[in-house]
């Protein structure tokens, strides 16, 4: 144990010498380096004993075949009274917090449409997709370009959009038919890359780096939303003072809706043969294919259901922020969006939904921390990844059974035999 923390050390020193030993200031000519040795050697210790910890906890747990416990059940009955009192609360958001909060709760909801979708994706069917963004791009520039040049509204627009971005995700997984595990990751990562290069250059489309800016703001029938009023505007119609928050609400009510949509599609999904034979697929492919099951559809569905709620998504992104570029469309966004599946758990929803909370809202308190922002969300991660490394809700409850269905621990379960 102390040889494995004396090495972690090292290697902690590697890493942290250059990354936070060194901090550059700008000089009245040049740029100076200023040595930090000081915030290298705790991080360096901290390395240490929380590998020194981190032994002594797993020997001291104990070995064997665990059994279901009461934490499986009670996992299964906090999760059934947690989400009514999770979506109250966000629906009653706007009524208690200000304006701030609002804001971040539309951020935070829209990253919880998309791991909503791309759980049905990776965490339903099992298929590793790293170029995710590349939809939620589809979805934005499509609703973009469609208002812009045929006068076409918010809710009209919608659809099409994501529509559009299903018919990409179908793209995708033809060439992706055969490909799994690592070589999946890599095509679709690329493609990714190629959407976001496609829309860089492609300047007489989609304005290439400068992005689109003048799009449509989404209207509550026919009722627009702006902080001077007027005539056909929401405040006039309900004969209220005008408030630039208006729309603030407004969007969050919107994107509420949809993820709930998403929300209530999966599940629908996941009770049908369609989901059954996702679920299938992502415990054994193999085994699928015996099964009789057409694995070309299975997949194909997959990643266009899961495209076709980023497109959504994307849409909404558009109208809310009224502008969009390529940079709003990098492999980071990917990241963010397959860690909140992986952190919440496969497969599960709420589990999802409290991860986004967790890596978005949580990422909002460590603002002021600057440099030290990435490496506490780093170091929060590889905790977790460690301690519950099949997420927050790592449980299963199965889609279908033929009694009382049951929640099973993650501890009986393993990758093909779940």
């Amino acid at each position: 144990m102390l040889r494995d923390a004396v090495i972690s050390a090292v290697i902690a020193f590697g890493l942290f010498g250059a990354m936070i030993g060194l901090k550059t200031e700008v000089g009245v000519q040049t740029i100076e380096l200023t040595p930090r040795p000081y915030l290298v050697l705790a991080a360096v210790l901290l390395v240490f004993f929380g590998r020194l910890a981190l032994l002594a906890w797993k020997k001291s747990r104990p070995t064997g075949t665990p059994k279901p416990g009461r934490i499986a059940a009670v996992a299964g009955k906090a999760s059934r009274y947690l989400t009514p009192v999770v979506l109250v609360l966000t629906i009653t958001l706007p009524f208690y917090a200000e304006r701030y909060y609002v804001d971040l709760g539309v951020l935070v909801l829209t990253y919880v449409m998309l791991g909503w979708g791309l759980n049905i994706v990776v965490g339903l069917a099992g298929l590793l997709d790293l170029g995710y963004v590349a939809f939620y791009a589809v979805g934005a520039y499509s609703y973009a370009l469609i208002a812009q040049n045929f006068g076409l509204g918010f809710w009209s627009c919608l659809p099409l959009a994501g529509i559009l971005a299903a018919f990409w995700g179908v793209l995708l997984g033809f060439p992706v038919l055969r490909l799994r595990g690592d070589y999946l990751a890599i095509v679709t990562l690329a493609f990714g890359e190629i959407i976001r290069v496609v829309i860089l250059n492609w300047t007489s489309l989609t304005g290439g780096p400068n992005g689109l800016s003048g799009i449509p703001r989404p209207t509550l029938f026919g009722l627009v939303f702006n902080s001077s009023g007027g005539e056909g505007s929401f405040a006039d119609f309900f004969g209220i003072e005008p408030n630039i928050s208006q729309r603030g609400i407004f969007l969050f009510y919107v994107i509420l809706g949809l993820a709930l949509l998403t929300n209530w599609v999966s599940l629908r999904l996941r009770r049908l043969p369609l989901g059954r034979a996702w679920e299938a697929l992502r415990e054994d492919e193999i085994a699928c294919r015996a099964l009789g099951i057409d694995v070309t559809v299975t997949k194909l569905t997959a990643f266009a259901m899961g495209a076709g709620f980023a497109g959504f998504a994307g849409a909404f992104f558009a109208t809310r922020q009224a502008f969009i570029s390529p940079e709003s469309f990098t492999f980071i966004e990917s990241a963010i969006v397959l860690a909140i599946v992986v952190l919440g758990g496969l497969g599960s929803q709420i589990g999802v939904a409290l991860a986004a909370v967790v890596m978005i809202g949580g990422g909002e308190l460590f603002r002021d921390f600057q440099e030290y922002r990435m490496l506490i969300f780093g170091g929060a991660l590889v905790v977790m990844m460690v301690v519950r490394p099949r997420g927050l809700v790592s449980g299963r409850t199965p889609s279908v059974s033929l009694g009382d269905k049951r929640h099973i621990s993650a501890d009986l379960m393993t990758e093909g035999h779940g």
